[in-house]
């Protein structure tokens, strides 16, 4: 009689242990176009590891030891289905298999929150960091996409919140057609099962289907605890990579873009260490979180220079002394932190540093610096940003009716994070559709804008409000002094809201936006409507300042640096 075996195409999912993988299993059984094998290279794991289980004896004489022959003889022998579903776990994936195995056939990815899976794993066998394999995981992710076929991954909670979507997502991944009957199966056990079935499959032979997780777990066994933490980072990895198809795991808002794409790549320092994008954050007890406790600086990059670095450094230091913070960072420290972030960046021109210097992380929540007991916490972002407003054409301001923080109340000299009085005027701002807002002191003079400070031309006097409200910007310095340069005359005083409403140019100042022209404020045209001719003048004053001041970036060549770009 003929042979009526044909190659089957093998579908190969590999997972943690109790991540739904056996669910997984008896809904692809479900399908009239697909056998499944449940974890064929079970044996040849026992015989290399030499690991010991309940059933070792009988997995090592019912089923081939040998994994190479696995594969050849079981995996990728010819069989009388279209497909072949493999279900793996991961850990099995030893050393000494074929590369076969990952070059053959189509692959997913099924993975779950260590947090779900450790509490119920230490009934058979006792929980580490190599029996969940999220390390081997990653390996797989890895080899695969190597070879260009980066796998689909899928989240168990999403197959459990969202089973029939999830499947077809899958199914169109996989290159095959989704049947509707890969949703339901039969309660007990199946002859596809492995021999460890007793020991591992309970659970899932009193179900049916896939069945909603629960809201609210079981307490998380803390002996457990320094597993979870080597192995919630690479489950938080591979998620990066999952097709999202219900609300659970995604946000109801898409995925913005980046101002400058090239930012999605940046590494920052924060605590004591340089940090993907991704996984730079900080203790949700540091005391930025807790309270906006924390004092910053914006710092510009030009030409292998950090300019006015050091007094940037004054007043980050003034600031701390300010709010009483204890084991501070010392100056060098810092300035070694910002220049190795710098050059692992490579942000050596048109870049942008936010450096902010928390109190550091509390050892319970609360108010009280008395809970700071582990030091400052450094933090240097790093991005590549151009100026943030039009500084050719202008921009236009509108005045807010939130006031400028008194310094009966905050002073507004110490440059702290706690941002609110600023944020709330920045709002009334984005809803005038205007660049930024005009604060106004508690006695209704201008003070500055919720960003930066703020200047004026009459009759070629130049003109700044006091410094009493507002905070005595680095650049704001910088532009009084190149003002002097350039022999005009330069008062600081009180100044009405009329005044710059009647002004013949103004301008604001700030690290992050340099010299901004002002071409209307409240609707009201400021002179012509154009750039002014002192405002030319010292935006190319400020300019040549930027070229030839500035502490160098350990390091830096220019020529390399030029090359690198290219």
């Amino acid at each position: 009689m003929a042979d009526l075996r044909t190659e089957e195409e093998v579908i190969h999912a590999s997972s943690p242990p109790r991540s739904l993988s056996t669910s997984l299993m008896y809904s692809f059984a479900q399908r009239d176009d697909i056998e499944v094998l449940d974890e064929p290279l079970y044996a040849n794991f026992l015989r290399v590891t030499g690991f010991d289980r309940p059933y070792s004896e009988e997995v090592l004489s019912t089923m081939e030891p040998d994994g190479n022959k696995v594969l050849k003889e079981i995996i990728f022998a010819p069989g009388e289905k279209k497909y072949r579903f493999c279900k793996h776990i991961s850990k099995q994936l030893v050393p000494g298999l074929s590369s076969d195995l990952i070059k053959k056939g189509k692959h997913f990815i099924l993975i779950r929150n260590p947090l779900d899976i450790l509490p119920s794993f230490d009934k058979v066998v006792p929980p580490s960091f190599f029996e969940l394999g999220f390390g081997n995981l990653i390996t797989i992710y890895n080899e695969l996409s190597a070879l260009g076929k980066p796998p689909p991954i899928i989240d168990a909670a999403e197959l459990q919140e969202d089973p029939e979507g999830t499947l077809r997502v899958l199914c169109e991944d996989l290159d095959i057609p989704f049947q509707p009957a890969m949703l339901k199966w039969e309660a007990g056990s199946k002859p596809i099962d492995g021999v460890w079935a007793p020991w591992w499959y309970n659970s899932v032979h009193k179900s049916s289907g896939f069945k909603p997780g629960s809201n609210y777990p079981s307490p998380f066994p803390l002996d457990l605890y320094d597993i979870l933490e080597q192995s919630l980072p690479l489950y938080k990895l591979l998620r990066r990579h999952v097709r999202k198809t219900s609300n659970l795991l995604k946000s109801p808002l898409p995925t913005p873009d980046l101002p400058v794409p090239a930012n999605a790549k940046l590494l920052a320092w924060v605590g004591d260490e340089i940090l993907p994008r991704d996984s730079a954050k900080v203790s949700v007890f540091d005391s930025i979180v807790q309270g906006g406790d924390s004092v910053w600086e914006g710092l510009r990059v030009y030409d292998g220079k950090v300019f006015k670095l050091e007094e940037h450094l004054d007043r980050m230091f003034d600031s701390a002394k300010a709010l009483a913070f204890d084991n501070v960072p010392t100056r060098e420290e810092i300035k070694e932190a910002i220049f190795r972030t710098i050059i692992r960046n490579g942000m050596f021109d048109n870049a942008h540093i936010r450096l902010s210097l928390t109190r550091g992380k509390k050892v319970t929540s609360g108010m009280s610096p008395a809970f700071n007991l582990d030091g400052c916490t450094l933090i240097v972002l790093p991005e590549w940003k151009p100026p943030v407003y039009d500084n050719t054409s202008g921009i236009t301001l509108v005045t807010a009716t939130t006031r400028r923080n008194s310094p009966n109340n905050l002073d507004s000299k110490i440059h702290h994070n706690n941002l609110l009085n600023n944020i709330l005027a920045k709002i009334e701002g984005n809803n005038a559709n205007a660049g930024d807002a005009i604060m106004l002191d508690q006695d209704g003079y201008v003070s500055e804008t919720n960003a930066t400070n703020i200047f004026l031309v009459k009759k070629g006097h130049v003109l700044t409000p006091l410094a009493d409200y507002c905070l005595p910007g680095i650049t704001r310095a910088t532009v009084m002094s190149l003002v002097v340069k350039e022999n005009l005359v330069l008062e600081e005083r009180r100044i009405s809201l009329s005044e710059f409403h009647t002004a013949d140019e103004v301008w604001t100042t700030g690290t992050m936006g340099e010299l901004t022209p002002v071409v209307k404020i409240d609707g009201r045209v400021i002179g012509d409507g154009k750039v002014g001719p002192v405002t030319h003048r010292l935006q190319n004053a400020y300019r040549n300042l930027t070229e030839e001041s500035g502490v160098p970036i350990p390091t830096y060549d220019k020529t390399e640096s030029c090359m690198l770009q290219k």
